[in-house]
């Protein structure tokens, strides 16, 4: 499946029905008056989270999504149907934001929860509310309003607690096929990963964690370069890194260094993520280079620095204990109870 996480798409409601100019003239009823009833209001353009989505593919093929529109007025005061309301499936995790003016419209992040993105416009009064003592017979109605319309980005940022990241090729496809059952494409060269992997680690208690593997970030990615402009925004969510550092490259201490500036340079507060760094493929290392890296790290990161194979799965008991207690000692994130309907006028 192609993974696609930006979108442009057109919502329009529907318009409300105009309302009617009638009057009642039946036998027995001397006094019959206006009976133009008022037109239905038009239906509206909904986005739900729904949780069997990953991705925004849907949202190639279809760029326009349209609301029923509200029916006229009838006699007798009857009230003209309402349009249909259109309901748009979208990801989990994915934000709304005002396409011309970057004004962000919602965030739907659990399962239910629906944002309306294009209000039916209301429908008009028949001649019966222009009823007076100075007008008996009003013939006056008024026409349905138009419903709104706007173009609207959805932004997929995946729902994950562990962003696992790093430069090209540091292992962390590797890692997060050793520490769960997803199996992203492995190879000996850079950029293998082009879209973010996300596995289900489970606990000792039998509660699932997810991990994303981000595509590698390089130098210059929070400007576009590589492919980290792209993805840097899935690890916004996360409430802890997981900073893997290849153990055989030229200068690992300079890797660490350049994946901490891109954080930086992003901004949005992933610099001052909790992180936890390992120091992958040791198993190609010889005892006393992992020891003086190990201590090299530490002393520049200034967080303790755990050795692990993602390949031979050494110390990965140890990194998943790590990560346990680093998530408990967190506070949990608030997340919105489904279903919240959120109202969006322009």
């Amino acid at each position: 499946m192609k993974f696609i996480d930006l979108a442009e798409v057109d919502v329009i409601a529907g318009d409300g029905g105009d309302g009617l100019v009638a009057f009642r003239r039946e036998k027995y009823v001397p006094a019959g008056g206006p009976s133009g009833g008022n037109g239905g209001p038009g239906g509206s353009v909904y986005l739900v989270a729904e949780t069997n989505l990953q991705t925004l593919l849907d949202f190639r093929y279809a760029h326009q999504f349209k609301a029923g529109h509200g029916q006229r007025g009838g006699p007798n005061n009857c009230t003209g149907a309402s349009g249909e309301d259109r309901y748009v499936a979208v990801p989990c995790g994915t934000m709304i934001y005002e396409a011309e003016t970057e004004v962000p419209l919602g965030d739907l992040v659990t399962a239910g929860q629906t944002l309306c993105v294009a209000k039916g416009g209301n429908g008009g009064l028949g001649n019966r509310h222009f009823l007076s003592n100075r007008n008996r017979a009003p013939e006056r109605a008024l026409p349905g309003l138009p419903g709104e319309a706007r173009r609207i980005r959805l932004e997929l940022k995946l729902l994950a607690e562990v962003g696992i990241i790093g430069l090209p090729n540091a292992g962390k496809s590797t890692l997060i096929s050793a520490l769960s059952a997803a199996r992203p494409k492995v190879a000996d060269y850079p950029f293998t990963t082009l879209v973010p992997n996300l596995g289900v680690v489970r606990k000792p208690t039998g509660d699932g964690t997810v991990f994303a593997d981000i595509p590698g970030l390089i130098e210059g990615a929070h400007q576009g370069q590589g492919l980290g402009h792209e993805f840097l925004r899935h690890i916004e969510r996360t409430r802890l890194l997981l900073h893997v550092v290849d153990g055989t490259a030229p200068d690992p201490v300079a890797d660490y260094g350049t994946i901490q500036q891109e954080l930086m340079a992003y901004g949005r507060g992933l610099r001052d993520r909790p992180q936890i760094l390992v120091l992958n493929k040791v198993d190609a290392m010889p005892e006393d280079a992992i020891a003086d890296l190990v201590q090299n790290l530490a002393a520049i990161a200034l967080v303790p620095v755990l050795p692990i194979s993602a390949a031979t799965h050494h110390n990965l008991e140890q990194l998943k204990r790590q990560v346990w207690t680093a998530l408990d000692a967190l506070t949990p994130p608030e997340v919105p109870s489904a279903p919240t309907l959120n109202m969006v006028s322009g």
